[in-house]
């Protein structure tokens, strides 16, 4: 029980600290242009789009088969799709999409819950890798404790560009972070947890993902600046995210 525990929050920690850091910093953004902030959109794109290719998809493909890949693919953009409705539901009973900071509020919450439901696998694989040994456990909380960094810059932009103080993004940022934790500790319970309950978490993540890159970040991206600085993002993110995931 006591390494359940520590595992547990081994994985909370490290889940929560790189998304703050990312949060943090983001919010040191004063007023950015709008080739700033589609720059930054684009950056996200491009390193979830590398996260999606070159981590959670082949590490599903490795456990399981296609089939149930695809199926996680598609529960996962399902899912994000309902999210998305509830959260312009929500806004539009209180306010009038009619200005980009509202469509940035929204798109920083349609990308903390992707990120929430991202967040999972990943304390999965943390809570899994610590009953495999103790090096492996730590390499996969670093690893994925840098690249939520990026994550909470993606997240925090849009959020405090579109009105929100600065107290309240910190507070969602760290909450998107909270489920790696939720997520190490089930991994740590279930140590032999079936591969293809495993590979459905990873490949749900990557749909939600997968939504999040082409039904938010890249049209808010180009909706705020039509220019090659949102293609130099997208693609100075997928080779950062290529060089993150092979390290």
């Amino acid at each position: 029980m006591e390494q359940i525990i520590k595992t547990t929050l081994i994985g909370l920690f490290f889940g929560t600290f790189g998304t703050t850091i990312g949060g943090l910093i983001g919010i040191k953004f004063k007023n950015p242009s709008k080739k700033f902030l589609s720059f930054i959109l684009s950056f996200a794109s491009g390193l979830m789009i590398a996260i999606v290719c070159f981590d959670l998809l082949p590490e599903a493909l490795s456990l399981t088969n296609l089939v149930i890949v695809f199926l996680g693919i598609i529960l996962g953009i399902g899912t994000m799709i309902f999210c998305d409705l509830m959260v312009d539901k929500k806004f539009s009973q209180n306010i009038k999409w009619k200005n980009s900071k509202n469509t940035l509020l929204k798109t920083g919450f349609i990308v903390s819950i992707g990120l929430a439901l991202h967040n999972f696998p990943e304390g999965l694989a943390i809570g899994s890798g610590f009953g495999a040994s103790l090096k492996l456990g730590l390499s996969l909380a670093i690893a994925i404790c840098l690249h939520d960094i990026p994550e909470g810059i993606s997240m925090s932009i849009p959020m405090k560009n579109g009105g929100m103080k600065e107290a309240k993004v910190i507070f969602y940022v760290i909450l998107s972070g909270i489920t790696t934790g939720i997520g190490a500790f089930f991994g740590a319970v279930i140590g032999g947890i079936s591969q293809n309950i495993i590979a459905i978490c990873l490949a749900f993540a990557a749909g939600a993902m997968i939504y999040i890159v082409s039904g938010e970040l890249i049209p808010e991206s180009n909706k705020l600046y039509h220019g090659r600085m949102t293609a130099i993002g997208n693609i100075i993110g997928l080779l950062l995210g290529i060089l993150a995931m092979s390290v």
